[in-house]
């Protein structure tokens, strides 16, 4: 295995995943910490709406999103590299366009539709105003422009920096309520200060990144990137794949939450953030595989190995911490939440499975970006996305929340099948013509004649 660290790309991947690494678990542990202090203060039909109220939020901003950091990744990185700082700049410009429309366009139709929708998912009449409120971030929760900045600049300490920044904050406010037995609205505003708070911190660093490196002058928001080739086409398909991919998370807990109640949610929530934790490796060294990726020839051999090799990495790391809560998975459980959330052990032992798939699978996506195939990630997500909807009705009427827990694992079982099976197949596509090439030489070099 030394020799794996003589990559420079699997190097450099290592190194910006550790940045995002060490700050995902400090935010992991910040955030198990809110949700333990949360869940103790509202009790467990009050912390479902919480629940319930944030997921409405995340999954509007889901849908509507472009996701434009891998615009940027896709088309102003790949430029910087070659000296273009132009194209950078155009590409930066319209991720920055998408930005405020889909985040202004996510507001008003998330605010308009709430009062008739809300109640399908368990928001409660007198709570709606709160969650109207929270619905205010979206413009702010949209922006995904400065992560694609920084990731492009090769800046992941910053961004480890501000994912830190808000879950720490909001433990100590959330703890802070606690001991003063707040009511629930204040715990709500300590969502919606810190959430705001970390947003606007991201936009600061990515701003201050451009100007040190004098690249902010000349950046105009456009919605005609003449300069980028298929950029709209890009855009489209992430946008359609990150907004199936919503499904995963916040849609999930307000279809739980329609389903089953407040409760429901409550304990879903908890045995997805526990499980979640798991998965943390995986989800740093995706983001950083990505960029990394971009920088190399996809018809050689060394972009595969790379993606095999950060996967065995990854995947021991997480099977320790999945052994970890499988073993005391309900001590602690009990321990940070109380006795009325055990029942979300079971829910963690089913949503368990997802993490070990997401350890194993985390390349596929990024793998298949890199390949131009934006609409391949888009394929799968919607036929796993279909089987989750399609089966979690009668799962969860049948066996309640760890009924809802079985069909997100099969929907998402579903969703890494698919991609395997199309990146096998451009796999193939992509390294044809190179073993055919080395083949051929191979073979003139036998036919040669024999001058000793």
């Amino acid at each position: 295995m030394k020799h794996w660290f003589k990559d420079q790309h699997l190097r450099s991947l290592l190194k910006n995943s550790s940045y995002l690494g060490i700050s995902k678990a400090v935010a992991a542990v910040a955030s198990i910490a809110t949700l333990a202090m949360t869940g103790r203060g509202l009790g467990l039909m009050l912390f479902g709406t919480l629940v319930l109220i944030t997921s409405y939020a995340k999954a509007v901003s889901g849908l509507s999103k472009f996701e434009s950091w891998q615009l940027i990744v896709r088309y102003g990185g790949l430029a910087l590299n070659e000296g273009r700082s132009d194209d950078f700049k155009t590409s930066t410009g319209f991720a920055f366009a998408l930005d405020v429309i889909s985040g202004i366009g996510g507001m008003l139709v998330a605010v308009l539709l709430l009062p008739l929708i809300g109640g399908w998912f368990g928001i409660e009449q007198q709570h709606l105003w709160l969650a109207m409120l929270y619905c205010t971030l979206l413009p702010l929760m949209a922006g995904a422009t400065p992560t694609g900045v920084l990731r492009s600049l090769d800046r992941f300490d910053l961004i480890s920096w501000q994912t830190t920044a808000a879950p720490i904050a909001r433990a100590i406010l959330t703890t802070g309520a606690f001991l003063t037995k707040a009511p629930f609205a204040t715990y709500v505003i300590i969502w919606y200060v810190t959430e705001l708070f970390g947003l606007l911190f991201l936009w600061f660093l990515g701003w201050r990144e451009l100007r040190r490196r004098g690249l902010l002058e000349g950046i105009r928001p456009t919605l005609k990137p003449t300069a980028l080739p298929g950029a709209w086409r890009f855009a489209i398909n992430v946008n359609l794949t990150a907004s199936v991919m919503a499904a995963w998370s916040p849609i999930a807990r307000l279809v739980v939450g329609g389903l089953l109640g407040p409760a429901g949610a409550a304990l879903f929530r908890v045995g997805s953030a526990l499980a979640d934790s798991a998965q943390r490796p995986a989800d740093q060294l995706a983001k950083a595989f990505y960029p990394e990726i971009m920088r190399m020839d996809l018809t050689t051999k060394r972009p595969w190995k790379l993606m095999l090799r950060s996967t065995a990495l990854a995947g021991a790391v997480a099977i320790i911490a999945i052994l970890i809560l499988l073993v005391g998975g309900k001590t602690l459980v009990r321990l940070l939440f109380g006795e009325e959330f055990v029942g979300a052990y079971s829910v963690l032992m089913v949503l368990l499975l997802v993490p070990l798939m997401g350890v194993f699978s985390f390349p596929l996506a990024p793998m298949l970006y890199a390949l131009d195939r934006a609409d391949a990630p888009l394929k799968a997500r919607l036929i796993g996305t279909g089987t989750f909807f399609l089966i979690v009705a009668p799962f969860a009427w049948q066996l309640g929340v760890i009924g809802a827990a079985v069909a997100f694992v099969i929907g998402y079982a579903v969703t890494v099948i698919t991609l395997m099976l199309q990146l096998r197949s451009e796999y193939r596509r992509v390294r044809k013509p190179a073993t055919v090439a080395a083949d051929t030489g191979k073979l003139r070099q036998s036919e040669a004649p024999n001058l000793d």
